[in-house]
């Protein structure tokens, strides 16, 4: 069961108003002098929330899935490392041009397992979110993961990756550097590393940003990240020219980017689930789950050779959208 904190330390989203509406009685409730004397009018309260909260999240529209993706308290990468991750060490830079905030690289200890993590960070704050171009990486931050995924596999460490973007940087700069290259380069390395490779869909997996660091020997997504070739936004204003409410939903639904699309579809090999009203109402919950998944799959892939896991993630990607005659 979630914590479902109170309103005061959680953002609204406009879905969840009848949801805010109960949770600023019980705030008001536990910042009375004798709020003990209320106890069971709290406890029905958030017996109510609670059933609430269920009800909303279990008829989630796709577009209310991009927008919980995207909330602004939701865990990022940085939050997994402190909650699941012992001895984590970073690595910085790309040994060609330069560091990229917007990807998180390093060693660290998941379980018994040593590891090699790497996740897309979108920042906390607002100078942190500009200098990590709000989890948008530049083509150095896919280099960056490239060489710290050949470490991985010189020393025979599995790697571990968090995705978590709306998609690669679009700028001039990024393009003269090699943006395109760098995220092929990626996907092409990425399917003959010689080491268990995981990646998980932590809120926003757009386009090839997250295809940059998203071939591995299983892929899963939290149950209220999204994950497609474009955004809703995106596709709303190459579709239909204007990008707003009516259209943006519009593509959400066409595009079947919520986990439960992405796994009927085959692109996705498990649902990770989220705690009662999503990851941002209890990250700690999220990453137990989270850390029970990735435990139980490393100790599966490590009983494979080397070899053996590199045919077998060729055949997994080649039986994506294969077509049967009949």
């Amino acid at each position: 069961m979630a914590k479902t904190s109170p309103t005061s330390t959680i953002s609204s989203l406009a879905f969840e108003q009848p949801v805010i509406e109960l949770e600023k009685q019980i705030l008001a409730l536990e910042q009375r002098e004798d709020a003990e004397l209320f106890a069971e009018e709290r406890a029905s309260l958030q017996a109510n929330r609670d059933s609430m909260l269920a009800k909303v999240y279990t008829d989630l529209g796709p577009m209310d899935t991009v927008r919980v993706a995207r909330h602004q308290e939701r865990p990022q990468t940085s939050d997994y490392i402190g909650l699941i991750c012992r001895d984590f060490r970073e690595l910085h830079g790309d040994r060609n041009f330069g560091d990229d905030p917007a990807i998180i690289t390093g060693f660290a200890r998941i379980g018994t397992h040593k590891v090699m993590l790497i996740g897309h960070q979108k920042g906390k704050s607002v100078p942190e979110r500009v200098a990590c171009n709000f989890g948008c990486a530049h083509p150095e931050g896919y280099r960056k993961a490239l060489v710290k995924m050949k470490l991985a596999e010189k020393f025979g460490l599995p790697v571990v990756t968090f995705i978590d973007t709306i998609g690669a940087f679009p700028g001039i700069k990024a393009e003269e550097r090699g943006q395109a290259e760098a995220i092929a380069m990626n996907l092409r390395e990425m399917s003959r590393l010689k080491t268990p490779i995981i990646c998980i869909v932590i809120g926003e997996g757009g386009s090839g940003g997250a295809l940059g660091i998203g071939v591995g020997d299983r892929v899963a997504m939290l149950e209220y990240a999204w994950y497609s070739v474009i955004s809703p936004e995106g596709c709303a204003a190459i579709l239909w020219k204007e990008a707003n409410e009516k259209t943006n939903n519009a593509a959400a639904n066409a595009l079947a980017l919520t986990a439960r699309d992405n796994l009927a579809n085959g692109l996705i090999d498990a649902i990770i689930p989220e705690p009662l009203g999503g990851a941002h109402r209890d990250p700690e919950a999220t990453a137990a789950n989270l850390q029970s998944w990735i435990e139980e799959q490393l100790r599966q892939l490590k009983r494979f050779k080397p070899q053996n896991l590199v045919q077998r993630r060729y055949e997994k990607f080649r039986k994506i959208a294969a077509i049967t005659g009949g």
